[in-house]
């Protein structure tokens, strides 16, 4: 397995830490933090005239109770920390990262300002697993394994129910900026789905599904509504940030990479139809992941092998089927 340079791997790094510091100084108010059953978040309460608003800013972690502490000189660094991120950037591209194309860039900025990810959007799919390249420091050969003409984002129902706030431009206006249509769905009032006239490319929301069956939910953080899907809880629980190398960097939110590699076996044994061809992209990428996780982080993937495989008897056969034409991969799972 090819890896990025050191220097590459560490200005990745440092490019997402920048990017998590602006976030953080946007706070214009007061931070407050707000308990929600066994998990707390925080918020930025402002005043609007005699109307007093609040703006979610994230889940309740050390790092994030760290940046908001020091807010004040985050804010005041702005400039130096812009320059910075240029440089980063910079040194990013001279070291051969691959960088995100620009139709991807511009959709991904666009919901990064609107706020879809700080309010609990996750990319899954392809176009968060070419980000694990940079997260995990790897070098991805081959451009099957890469492609995509979709983003596909999601969030859970009830996550974004109990937020109490919502993206800061309409999405559908968001997305008619940007040449997007929306595809009316059969079985529901509202728009889960949006392709671009000029190029096709086409944007999802997808929620977990906690019943029998697979159906349309709204989410309310983000205006939208969304298709459910069996065992994406799995996946889109405990996200990560990641930076997009797009201009100078776009902060997103992305699984894990261990649970992305795991649900990928999930997800290949569950292809039907037509949908069958894109079960050797799906082993491909999990695969990779396995690989490189095994190398470099065996107890988180230990550990999420494990979760997926307690969760269940209909878990355990998704995932056995697909490690039976996965010799080495299964051989890799059972050495952890």
């Amino acid at each position: 397995m090819q890896r990025l340079s050191a220097i590459a791997h560490s200005a990745y790094l440092d490019l997402r830490t920048a990017l998590e510091d602006e976030q953080a100084s946007d706070i214009i108010g007061t931070p407050r933090l707000e308990k929600r059953g066994a998990k707390s978040y925080w918020y930025d309460m402002y005043r609007v005239g005699s109307d007093v608003r609040k703006r979610y800013i994230g889940e309740d972690t050390p790092e994030m109770a760290e940046r908001i502490a020091r807010h004040q000189d985050l804010k005041a660094a702005r400039k130096a920390r812009a320059a910075d991120r240029t440089r980063l950037i910079r040194v990013l591209r001279a070291e051969g990262v691959r960088t995100v194309d620009p139709a991807t860039g511009s959709l991904l900025s666009a919901l990064e300002q609107t706020g879809a990810f700080r309010l609990g959007g996750t990319i899954v799919g392809t176009n968060a697993f070419r980000l694990y390249e940079c997260e995990l420091g790897i070098r991805i050969q081959g451009t099957e394994i890469m492609q995509t003409g979709d983003l596909d984002i999601a969030q859970f129902e009830r996550l974004s129910l109990a937020l109490g706030d919502t993206v800061e431009t309409p999405l559908n206006e968001t997305f008619k900026t940007l040449d997007f249509a929306p595809i009316p769905s059969i079985n529901h009032r509202s728009i889960w789905r949006w392709r671009q006239t000029k190029s096709n490319t086409l944007v999802e929301f997808l929620t977990p599904s906690f019943r029998p069956e697979e159906d349309t939910r709204d989410l309310p953080a983000l205006g939208v509504a969304a298709q459910s899907l069996h065992f994406l809880n799995y996946l889109i629980a405990e996200p990560i940030k990641a930076a997009a190398i797009y201009r100078a960097g776009v902060l997103v939110q992305i699984p894990r990479p261990e649970a992305y590699a795991i649900h990928k076996l999930i997800v290949a044994d569950r292809r039907q139809g037509p949908d069958r061809l894109k079960a050797r992209k799906d082993m491909a990428q999990a695969a990779l992941l396995i690989e490189a996780l095994a190398e470099d982080r065996p107890d988180e993937l230990r550990e999420a092998y494990e979760d997926a495989l307690d969760r269940g008897p209909q878990w355990r056969a998704h995932i056995g089927a697909t490690l039976k034409r996965m010799p080495e991969t299964a051989a890799r799972l059972a050495a952890l």
